[in-house]
């Protein structure tokens, strides 16, 4: 361990950390690498919209995080840079902007979006081009999971460098770690495009269910009862979001639908390339648009179900 700290200029303490992107995972991320990670304080932290990123520092304890004013001061004050931001075009530009300082040399940078694997694989070209170390951890679970620390971390990269990113993963981020160590940055990102593509199906299914269940007089309740049983875990958490209303009552998406549409549009990508027809996938990507044309920059995934209800007469909305 001690040839790996001092080969980032590690303190005792740790390595210093900086993230970038805080939008509804990574407030959560954050606040558990503050809370159980073992870094040089403080963690510095930027957002565009600089209120959140001092909103989120009012809640850290003193002293453990900052508010960084830009990326260059993340790569100047960070051994480790996490990033977790919305799209391809936002990842790109954050890489660009860090690799511009002269600091980002040797640095190691983890992103932990979901993009499009081509991206990914395009940032480790230029991300070692300029001389920096690059780990993908893209990451599975909804914001209470974030908040909880109970995500799935998928590492993909050089070993060595996949081991300083690990300490950051189970046990403090998340609960298990999927590990492709010494595999391309890319295959993290096929997985979690692919992983989403159940993830997306699954609140498909739920919503065309509950729909048959309360049109055909079986009921959202007694429904429920057996996905209870049955499936217990994320499926019974969609559940009670949908027959809760919880899909278009949010202040905020717990995982917008046009990110969503995003990320099924990367899967469409990756299935055409690949010669491979996913016509369920098609259906509920459909129905996504139909939420983002209903609700705009609030429709969630979950309003899916919204978009059931409608083509099958009733509104999208099932509590008003």
């Amino acid at each position: 361990m001690e040839s790996v700290k001092q080969a980032v200029g590690m303190s005792p303490d740790g390595p210093r950390v900086a993230w970038i992107g805080l939008g509804n995972m990574g407030r959560g991320m954050v606040k558990n690498i503050v809370e159980k990670g073992k870094y040089s304080p403080p963690l510095l932290i930027y957002n565009r919209t600089t209120a959140r990123a001092e909103k989120l520092a009012s809640t850290l304890p003193s002293g453990k995080a900052k508010v960084a004013t830009s990326i260059e001061e993340c790569v100047k004050g960070a051994d480790i840079i996490f990033t977790c931001v919305g799209d391809d075009a936002a990842i790109k530009h954050t890489i660009d902007t860090a690799l511009k300082v002269p600091e980002a040399k040797q640095k190691l940078f983890v992103d932990c979006s979901t993009v499009h694997p081509d991206t990914t694989n395009g940032l480790t070209k230029t991300i070692n081009d300029a001389g920096a170390s690059f780990v993908a951890c893209p990451v599975f679970g909804a914001p209470a999971m974030a908040d909880n620390g109970q995500l799935v971390c998928v590492l993909a990269g050089p070993k060595s460098e996949v081991d300083k990113v690990r300490p950051f993963c189970k046990g403090v981020m998340g609960r298990a770690e999927v590990d492709y160590s010494d595999q391309p940055q890319g295959n993290a990102s096929r997985m979690k495009v692919i992983g989403n593509t159940f993830i997306l199906q699954m609140v498909e299914s739920l919503s065309e269910g509950h729909v048959l269940a309360e049109k055909s007089g079986l009921g959202t309740d007694n429904l429920h009862s057996f996905v209870e049983t049955m499936f217990p875990g994320p499926y019974t958490a969609y559940s009670n979001r949908l027959r809760s209303g919880d899909y278009y009552q949010r202040e905020e998406p717990a995982f917008n639908a046009k990110l969503a549409r995003k990320d099924y549009g990367h899967a469409k990508s990756l299935a055409d390339r690949a010669g491979v027809q996913m016509k369920a996938l098609d259906v509920a990507g459909q129905h996504l648009q139909d939420v983002v044309d209903h609700a705009g920059d609030n429709g969630d995934i979950a309003g899916v179900y919204g978009a059931v209800r409608k083509e099958a007469g009733l509104k999208f909305e099932n509590q008003q």
